[in-house]
């Protein structure tokens, strides 16, 4: 069909998918707007948060960027006193990135400040359906 509906209606899921994502990626961005943060350095500080140490190496693996990239991103975090860099206590010769108590702090309010704005995107959706479309995308995603 030109209309670019395949069959069994799929592409225009799709685009809903893309969609959807668009607007989470949207919001997330406006959530973020009072720390100044990018969604890739609030990632970034999550994922060093999470973790006691992070070689930039392994951070690039966990952002699915390139490692030129996460050196970028963990500088802009370190610039702003919320990472910063010690020596790898399993290698010396290694540089780890470490999450600073500024760094924890803002990590907790986005995650709180993102938690409340998916609260009211969700909302626009019943307990029911809301179930229903997390068993819909995990079946999607495993």
């Amino acid at each position: 069909m030109g209309d670019g509906v395949r069959e069994g209606g799929t592409a225009p899921l799709g685009d809903l998918l893309v969609r959807v994502a668009r607007t989470l990626r949207r919001r997330f961005t406006a959530t973020l707007a009072p720390w100044d943060l990018s969604p890739h350095q609030a990632r970034a500080l999550r994922v060093v948060c999470a973790r006691d140490g992070v070689r930039l190496s392994e951070l690039a693996e966990a952002l699915r960027i390139a490692p030129r990239s996460a050196t970028e991103v963990a500088d802009g975090l370190a610039e702003r006193g919320l990472v910063e860099r010690t020596a790898d206590p399993r290698d010396r010769r290694a540089v780890v990135l470490v999450a600073t108590d500024a760094g924890r702090t803002v990590h907790r309010e986005v995650e709180q400040a993102r938690a409340a704005d998916s609260t009211e995107l969700f909302a626009r959706l019943t307990d029911e359906d809301r179930a229903t479309l997390e068993r819909i995308l995990r079946q999607l995603t495993d």
